[in-house]
């Protein structure tokens, strides 16, 4: 055995394991302390880049949930306001249902019967407009299909979610027409005897010594219950009903012969019928119903109604698909969209086949042939409406809640994951702590004795 006291190799020995018995013990108090196991990149470099990846999934579920459950708040508050739509619509249905009974009304009461329902879409559209969620609009029509023309003839009434976004050029091969009587002789002197008009079957009384523009004015007091305006077209008494299409008759008889009349109707009826609107959309097949022209089903137009009395190319209608989008997924595309199209009384009923009206805002019930149209186009709303509301009612069932219910699981299970990665094991961890420190202890105890070693060499020199 040698004796050396330049280089003390069994110090050196006991301070190289003392050292690492101290870092293992520092490493130990780290992760009990912060209660994960990786707490660098050089604790376990493959597990860090795991698990970071986790906790960006994990932080990106969560904020997915959070997202999922404001659709969803964004959603109940739409179908509250088309609630309260369906309940305006079921009393609206009501009056008009009371107003059919002719045999029994007045026309005070029918009058009563259309203000009330006059109210009640003003309402409607009230609602439609102001219904929002935060700062955005939801029944407006903005955050569904909308459309914009470039044609001042051309307005844009609605469109789907089954009309594809685009710009479709407006061809009109036959124009929308009012059904118009024209009495043969223009009134040239005051009337010379009293003289009873039956117009749309209203009888309108009409005095001796009134001028023809007495006559028109007449005419035109009678205008909400009639649907028809009176006017003078080359000297000669003109009516014109304020709708169009086929479906649109006028029926004009006077009491008293043509011969003898100043008004130039006489006691054979005055008949005449409109003509419906007809053309394409984008070249592609449509419909018209009056003056409305609406896309065909199955096409990319489908839904996609326009209105206009012209005739020929008139420029073109611009679709463009506002939907509400949702981020819902933690990952980049995972999305979900839903359109919120317009619940105005403009668009709410628009396009029955074979309707005197167009939409919901033209109903009158002040006649029994009116009444019985209202009917009809009053259901197709409230069909509009429930099909919406069902529609809402699925996307928040069937998609919002069983996503966040499934990001839920995901994220219970990612986060169970990246725990036995990352977080510390502190039974284990006790453990490895516990035998570190009492190496630390004896280790200390052998540097002690190492660095005594050298002092055996001082007896030699003795």
């Amino acid at each position: 055995m040698g004796f050396r006291i330049n280089h003390n190799i069994s110090s050196i020995n006991a301070l190289r394991n003392l050292a690492l018995t101290e870092s293992s013990v520092a490493k130990s108090l780290e992760r009990l302390s912060s209660g994960l196991r990786v707490n660098r990149g050089a604790d376990d470099p493959a597990g860090l880049v795991i698990s970071e990846n986790m906790r960006s999934q994990i932080s990106g579920i969560q904020q997915a949930i959070e997202n999922a459950e404001t659709a969803t708040a964004m959603i109940q508050t739409a179908e509250g306001a088309m609630t309260e739509i369906h309940t305006l619509l079921n009393n609206i249905r009501e009056l008009a249902i009371h107003a059919a009974n002719t045999g029994a009304n007045d026309s005070v009461m029918l009058a009563a019967d259309q203000d009330e329902i006059t109210n009640a879409i003003a309402t409607i559209d009230r609602i439609a407009s102001q219904t929002q969620f935060g700062v955005k609009k939801l029944l407006d029509g903005s955050s569904g299909v909308t459309g914009t023309s470039n044609d001042s003839d051309v307005t844009f009434l609605s469109a789907s979610e089954n009309t594809i976004a685009g710009s479709y050029a407006v061809d009109i091969t036959t124009q929308a027409e009012q059904a118009i009587s024209t009495a043969g002789t223009n009134q040239t002197a005051a009337l010379g005897a009293a003289e009873t008009l039956t117009i749309q079957g209203v009888a309108i009384n009409l005095t001796a010594g009134m001028t023809q523009a007495q006559v028109v004015t007449t005419i035109n007091n009678y205008n909400a219950s009639t649907g028809v305006t009176a006017s003078v077209v080359g000297g000669a008494l003109t009516l014109t009903t304020d709708m169009y299409g086929s479906n649109v008759d006028i029926s004009v008889v006077s009491n008293v012969a043509a011969a003898t009349t100043s008004t130039g109707v006489g006691t054979t009826p005055i008949t005449d019928s409109g003509v419906d609107i007809a053309g394409t959309l984008g070249g592609l097949a449509a419909t018209g119903n009056g003056k409305v022209l609406t896309g065909d089903d199955g096409l990319a137009v489908e839904g996609l109604s326009i209105e206009s009395i012209a005739t020929g190319a008139q420029g073109a209608i611009t679709i463009v698909n506002n939907s509400l989008v949702f981020q819902v997924g933690p990952n980049a595309n995972q999305t979900v969209e839903i359109a919120l199209n317009a619940m105005s009384s403009t668009t709410l009923g628009a396009g029955v086949s074979g309707n005197l009206f167009n939409n919901l805002s033209e109903i009158d019930v002040t006649t029994a042939e009116n009444a019985q149209d209202s009917i009809l186009l009053i259901d197709d709303a409230i069909q509009d409406v429930s099909a919406k509301r069902g529609e809402l009612g699925a996307f928040q069932k069937n998609t919002l809640e069983s996503n966040t219910r499934n990001l839920a699981i995901a994220e219970e299970n990612l986060v169970a994951a990246e725990s036995v990665i990352r977080d510390t094991d502190f039974a284990k961890e006790m453990a490895q702590m516990t035998k570190s420190q009492i190496l630390l202890q004896s280790g200390t105890a052998m540097l002690v004795q190492a660095n005594q070693i050298p002092q055996v060499v001082l007896q030699l020199l003795q």
